[in-house]
């Protein structure tokens, strides 16, 4: 069964409201799917059954159908945002959702990947940014990357020359193997980077780690002195290029 508002694109497909149940009684992952073509997000349900089969997903093709479904459904875990929508910037969608709805994952699909627009949507609190080209397999990964607490960049993206020539990865001949101690960053540091690739803000380090928000900031401009960087995303970057794994859960 269905339901549908507005002009028919919001819709359920994966049974009705009472049904949102997976057979173990367990309340199913809802994913909400914005973009302004039908086919692309009929395009998307195959990628996203193999993400979570049980999913319930969410259709709009507009900003405001995005909202309307957002406040009818609070429960949902990912959005997956065009910016190119009819009523409103895409990128004015992105920071309202993230201000409004922080515990919701919301990645970027988009048919441009110009450096400009990813660091844009990555500091506005996107998850992830994934070019509409990608291959499935590709998009899948990413989405998995998410849902495990990390942040997706496209490859090209993360082809920082400055950054290599300062702190290379070991993977070319001549090349230095860069880790964080040889940065100077501590254990703590670590900790708070790791949240900080999550997509934590500063409130929320602070609780999770139990230390005060004026330390916080220091840890961060640290961190972002060590990587030789300017804001929290191109940390993100930083740390993908150099191939650091980071502690999933942070010490306390």
């Amino acid at each position: 069964m269905r339901w549908q508002a507005l002009d028919g694109a919001l819709g359920l497909r994966a049974g009705s409201p009472a049904d949102e149940r997976s057979p173990g009684n367990l309340p199913l992952m809802k994913i909400l799917v914005v973009d302004d073509h039908a086919l692309i997000r009929e395009a998307l349900h195959g990628v996203l059954k193999k993400l979570t089969r049980d999913a319930v997903i969410l259709e709009a093709s507009n900003c405001a159908q995005t909202m309307e479904a957002v406040a009818s459904h609070p429960d949902i875990s990912l959005i997956l945002l065009d910016l190119n929508l009819p009523d409103r910037d895409g990128f004015s969608m992105l920071a309202e959702l993230r201000e409004h709805n922080p515990a919701v994952s919301v990645v970027v699909l988009s048919a441009t990947q110009d450096r400009a627009n990813v660091m844009k949507a990555l500091d506005l609190g996107a998850m992830g940014y994934i070019p509409k080209s990608a291959r499935n397999e590709v998009m899948l990964s990413a989405l998995q990357l998410v849902f495990a607490g990390g942040i997706y960049i496209p490859p090209e993206v993360l082809a920082r020359e400055h950054l290599s020539q300062t702190a290379p990865r070991a993977s070319g001949v001549g090349r230095a193997i860069v880790s964080p101690t040889d940065l100077g960053l501590t254990d703590r540091q670590l900790d708070v980077l790791a949240l900080m690739m999550q997509g934590k803000n500063n409130k929320s380090v602070c609780r999770m780690l139990n230390l005060a928000e004026p330390t916080v900031k220091n840890h961060v401009t640290a961190i972002l002195k060590a990587l030789k960087v300017t804001n929290r995303t191109e940390a993100v970057i930083a740390v993908n290029e150099l191939g650091w794994k980071l502690p999933a859960t942070p010490k306390l």
